[in-house]
């Protein structure tokens, strides 16, 4: 199969629906028989990162070895679906030009959304000082001034988030029009 390369960037605070969007797109990108790897924040942490800390070096660390390992399956005609908070523009930027073949995807959802969302505790346990360095509530999230789709996962479901990121790709000539 031929296929164009790409790397799928999800960004956005935990839980604004970044790993859901992403596995609807894997499950229908399957469905048309492209070649698609999923690159999770929390999978990816446990593995190839891990070891780094939250703080600005070792989260843009972090970023870099996910953009190593997305632009060498994006270079060889894989779809890369990217799940990361990424909470920094400028490295999110680095990544880009790196890798070319990029999409970005804002997975944008309000704080308050998110702490609502939040099943894992993580929000409480930041606000109660347990954890440090958590993303929107003590360190910023710096949002993406021209994301290339805006997912506003509170406000549309998740086909319909899913189907934004599929018509740019499409749109842009990593997928044929279905």
């Amino acid at each position: 199969m031929q296929q164009r390369g790409v790397t799928v960037w999800f960004t956005g605070l935990s839980g604004a629906g970044k790993t859901t969007i992403s596995r609807g797109v894997e499950k229908q990108l399957r469905s048309r028989g492209c070649l698609v790897e999923i690159l999770d924040g929390d999978i990816v942490r446990q593995n190839l990162t891990k070891g780094l800390g939250f703080s600005k070096e070792d989260r843009d660390e972090n970023i870099r070895r996910i953009g190593f390992v997305s632009h060498l399956l994006t270079r060889n005609g894989v779809i890369v679906l990217v799940s990361a908070i990424s909470p920094y523009r400028e490295i999110r930027e680095e990544v880009r030009n790196r890798i070319g073949d990029f999409v970005q995807v804002f997975v944008n959802a309000p704080l308050k959304v998110c702490e609502d969302r939040d099943v894992k505790g993580l929000y409480k346990k930041a606000r109660a000082g347990e954890i440090k360095n958590f993303t929107g509530i003590d360190d910023p999230y710096q949002e993406p001034e021209n994301p290339d789709v805006n997912c506003h996962t509170d406000l549309e479901s998740e086909p319909q988030s899913v189907a934004k990121v599929l018509e740019y790709l499409e749109a842009k000539g990593y997928l044929p029009k279905v």
